[in-house]
């Protein structure tokens, strides 16, 4: 119930006044373009969060705009990333976003800096949810490409992607391994996508998750498979290379994403990051009963305090 709330009841959230979309070209021959809502309600913020949605989500998904809407009443600048070739930056990428696309990540910080000199000095914060969170820590352990991040945080990170396909692929996800297909599917067929017939008519035969991955997203990115796919762009075992401030938010009873990944890491010999395992919350949950922003919210702007752990 943690984890459908987020369906069941998506949040009813009012614009957010003075947001204007920067436009962050990627520097590659693709030409590709993405898009970034950037709003700030305090004449003196204390910094820029860049939110990272998941899969199949975007800067409308619902946990992104909730997250938007406390940290700009806490007085920072947030900017809501869509990722290549998600929501609105669909029809302006021929190719796609996937769990260890990390230089997409590097290059749009990078121009959000450039295209926005006003928020140019401030701290620099980054939140990844799910899917978006293993591309987080995988960015964060490549040194953060250059970038000085002040702290980050993911929440509902699949840190070890073949578990979490293999999670998904079970009987009582069932509908939710169909909903991530048709979601999946609507960003591979969308016209400005560079798939030849021949991957169309994969994309719509393929049944599940794993073969998405091993026969579209794996070999169009250079991997032989999914295996090969997962393993590459996994963060679990980069964790140890992380030299960034890095808080991880799971749940227990996450039903998609296995907590044993987490279990297995030694976090007191890791200075850099701190894991917060709740016993309840489902995958980016986390919900109140009559209470919003979710318990994450308030994790996320706890950690980001200076001098906070």
């Amino acid at each position: 119930m943690q984890t459908i709330r987020n369906s069941l009841r998506p949040p009813s959230l009012a614009p957010f006044p003075g947001e204007r979309v920067v436009r962050l070209p990627l520097a590659d021959a693709t030409g590709d373009v993405l898009l970034a809502p950037l709003a700030c309600s305090n004449p003196t913020p204390r910094g820029l969060v860049v939110l990272i949605h998941g899969l199949g989500g975007s800067e409308d998904s619902g946990y992104v705009r909730v997250s938007a809407a406390h940290l700009r009443q806490r007085g920072y600048a947030v900017a809501r990333l869509n990722l290549r070739g998600a929501g609105p930056t669909r029809a302006l990428c021929r190719e796609r976003y996937h769990a260890g696309r990390t230089a997409d990540l590097g290059q749009a910080l990078h121009r959000l800096r450039k295209e926005a000199p006003e928020f140019a000095a401030l701290p620099l914060f980054c939140v990844g949810y799910s899917l978006g969170g293993n591309l987080l820590l995988k960015f964060l352990s490549e040194d953060c490409h250059g970038m000085r991040i002040a702290a980050a945080v993911s929440v509902s990170a699949p840190i070890d992607l073949a578990a979490a396909s293999a999670q998904i692929a079970k009987p009582r996800n069932a509908l939710y391994q169909r909903y991530l297909l048709i979601r999946m599917r609507e960003e591979a067929l969308h016209p400005s996508a560079g798939l030849n017939e021949a991957e169309r008519e994969v994309v719509r035969s393929v049944d599940s998750v794993y073969a998405f991955d091993d026969q579209i997203v794996a070999p169009r990115n250079g991997y032989r498979d999914a295996p090969h796919y997962y393993a590459e762009n996994a963060s679990g075992p980069r964790l140890p290379e992380i030299r960034t401030r890095t808080l991880l938010i799971h749940a227990q009873d996450d039903p998609w994403i296995p907590i044993d990944a987490y279990h297995r890491v030694d976090w007191a010999s890791h200075p850099y990051l701190q894991a917060l395992l709740a016993p309840g919350g489902g995958h980016v949950g986390f919900h109140s009963r009559n209470e919003r922003p979710t318990w994450h919210d308030h994790c996320i702007e706890r950690f980001f305090e200076p001098g906070n752990t």
